[in-house]
């Protein structure tokens, strides 16, 4: 039976570049792919575009690639596996990372290379037409106004699967959801049909369990004397070897550090899914209920039992917004009284801040190591008093100006609290919030731009 294999190349957009190099050496790969985008991500990226028109890609879009395009295709050992590139690191402006992946090749000299651009998730223009349309967190997008500055549908795998059938060598997205960039593959190698929802429930969760790649390999795992995982500076990623009926043995190169096992793969399952039953992604209802894991050999792991039932009609549309700014100022305190001082500290910033009239929606103060987690309360129970604490106060104002004033009380401790204060820093940034909302399919048009090296 045929079986591809498929890696994760990253779990986010600052991940390692260390272990794709490795999967991209080592694994035998089919397909490599880096998943970059979390909500806030692409809202900072259209951000960043507006700013300048030729940026709004992942900012380790150039580097990921310097280090990974000499594997695409055959490579120069002449591996009977044709190595792929799929990612959404296209992120706000994946015409733009295109334009730059071509570059990269062309100064690596890899003539012919096909890259792929999949355009349409952007549907900002689309939602301006519809100032009625209210937001999950009540608001609608008419008393958004101007501070509305990016709105991106959760696309599927079928655009993907469009530039795999035009030959691409690296595909580059915007925002598709994270495991359909596995799912693709997965339908354009073994021919699935677009509503067998068995197989696209299996292939979901094989994109799933690899799409947070490190973490599935003991990265967010490891607890000390609790569940241990070994050589964690250099975990290892994952990588699926996924057969046509949908069933895979998850596994890592051989050597590579962390671990998986049944354990580590049931966590991933269960991670950020709120109803096994009824996984909610723009290709399938996937059903991870009966999912079974089973341990074949040392880090490596059958998964099967997955299923599926008819996608969701509409799509989810990642909406980002300006909200205010943030300002922030801490201090550190330490030696006998640490705790006493700290928190005189902070009743001093918070009484000079409502006399100098600071106009804050939304204000925290806190003492990390005390109570920044857990709060005063249960805080308290530790047994002994810390012997460091740094103060932390952090405001939320419409305006710039009283956000920076925040972080300029704290500093003033120096001369004007109590003693020993040291080490204060402040800063001011802008909020860019992200609401949802569900949209018609047949609002998204997505295209397919493929251009093919000199």
């Amino acid at each position: 039976m045929k079986t591809i294999r498929i890696g994760a190349g990253a779990g986010y957009s600052g991940d390692r570049i260390e272990p794709a190099i490795e999967l991209a050496q080592q694994g035998e790969l089919d397909y490599l792919v880096f998943e970059c985008l979390a909500e806030r991500t692409i809202a900072l990226a259209q951000q960043a575009r507006l700013l300048d028109p030729h940026g709004g890609f992942d900012p380790l879009l150039g580097e990921r690639m310097r280090r990974v395009l000499p594997y695409v295709g055959t490579g120069a050992d002449g591996t009977r596996r044709r190595l792929r590139i799929i990612t959404n690191m296209g992120a706000a402006n994946p015409l733009g990372a295109a334009s730059e992946i071509r570059r990269i090749a062309a100064e690596l000299g890899m003539p012919g290379i096909k890259v792929a651009a999949l355009t349409g998730d952007d549907v900002l223009a689309t939602l301006q037409q519809r100032p009625e349309q209210t937001l999950d967190n009540g608001a609608t997008l008419a008393e958004l106004g101007d501070r509305l500055i990016s709105a991106n549908a959760y696309v599927g795998a079928a655009g993907i699967v469009q530039a795999l059938q035009a030959d691409a060598d690296v595909v580059v997205t915007g925002r598709v959801a994270d495991p359909s960039l596995f799912l693709a593959p997965q339908l354009f190698e073994f021919g699935w049909r677009e509503d067998d929802w068995t197989l696209l429930g299996r292939g979901t969760l094989v994109g799933h369990l690899l799409e947070c790649a490190g973490q599935i390999s003991g990265g967010y795992f490891a607890d000390p004397g609790v569940k241990e995982v070994p050589d964690l500076d250099r975990l290892g990623f994952p990588l699926a070897e996924i057969d046509a009926t949908g069933h895979a043995v998850i596994s890592k190169v051989a050597g590579s550090g962390g671990r998986i096992d049944t354990s580590t793969c049931t966590e991933q399952l269960l991670y950020e899914v709120h109803d096994p039953a009824a996984y909610l992604t723009p290709d399938v209802t996937a059903d991870f209920s009966q999912v079974a894991f089973q341990a074949l050999a040392q880090d490596e792991v059958r998964v099967q039992g997955a299923d599926g039932r008819a996608r969701p009609e509409a799509l989810k549309v990642s909406v980002g917004f300006l909200d205010g700014w943030i300002g922030e100022g801490q201090m550190s305190y330490a030696g006998p009284g640490a705790v006493a001082r700290g928190r005189l500290a902070e009743a001093i910033v918070r009484k000079r801040l409502q006399l100098t009239g600071v106009a804050c929606d939304d204000i925290r103060s806190e003492l990390i190591g005390v109570s920044a987690l857990h709060g005063d309360d249960l805080g308290q129970r530790a047994q002994g008093e810390p012997w460091e604490v740094r103060l932390r106060v952090a405001a939320r104002c419409a305006s710039k100006s009283d956000a920076v004033r925040i972080g300029n009380e704290v500093e003033t401790l120096y001369t004007n609290g109590p003693y020993g204060g040291g080490g204060a820093s402040k800063s001011v940034r802008q909020v860019v919030a992200v609401a949802s909302l569900l949209l018609p399919r047949d609002a998204v048009t997505l295209q397919v731009h493929l251009e093919e090296m000199a």
